[in-house]
């Protein structure tokens, strides 16, 4: 197991290795927070008229934040995004087929009826999901990402040579990292 000082010195040699000035991210998918992490507490909306309310406007805004601090989520914090929602496996593909959301993506072509079954999802559902800087993870990640350019994406790619290059939905490369142990990148 990994301690804070190696998650430190993993996240210096990325950034200094990638080229890149953004910090990378840890995400831990746990029963429960851990211990003296600190809750996301943002205000939560009132509820769409699909009944979807979240703490942010999709799961993957999570990230954005959690590149200067350390914090934990809990499942309905993620409500507003169905698409995150059944990728992070806090719902079904059944629970959310009916959303807004969802209407809105399939029917401006942006993701197709025929790869919805086929979006990599997280297998068991959280009970907490971590987010925060790499080098100050308290716990072992699950994932670790990193936002790049094009430019460092081909770094990536000469690093790693079977990386996956993927499109949409953005948020599935979570999935499959965790799942799968596959390195991936969204691209789109």
């Amino acid at each position: 197991m990994a301690t804070t000082e190696d998650w430190a010195g993993l996240s210096q040699r990325l950034m200094s290795s990638v080229g890149t000035d953004v910090p990378p991210i840890a995400i831990t998918f746990s029963d429960a927070p851990p211990d003296g992490v600190d809750a996301f507490d943002d205000p939560m909306p009132p509820p769409l008229e699909d009944g979807r309310t979240g703490r942010v406007s999709a799961g993957c805004v999570f990230w954005m934040k959690s590149t200067d601090r350390t914090f934990s989520t809990m499942p309905e914090d993620h409500g507003n995004c169905s698409v995150g929602s059944l990728t992070h496996g806090i719902k079904t593909l059944e629970e959310v087929a009916g959303n807004s959301d969802v209407a809105t993506v399939l029917e401006c072509g942006w993701v197709t009826m025929d790869v919805v079954p086929l979006i990599p999802t997280i297998s068991e559902k959280p009970g907490a999901i971590t987010y925060g800087p790499l080098s100050d993870t308290p716990v072992d990640p699950d994932v670790v990402m990193l936002r790049v350019t094009g430019r460092q994406l081909m770094v990536l790619s000469d690093a790693l040579p079977d990386l996956s290059l993927q499109g949409k939905p953005q948020c599935h490369i979570v999935a499959m990292a965790k799942e799968h142990g596959v390195a991936a990148a969204s691209v789109g």
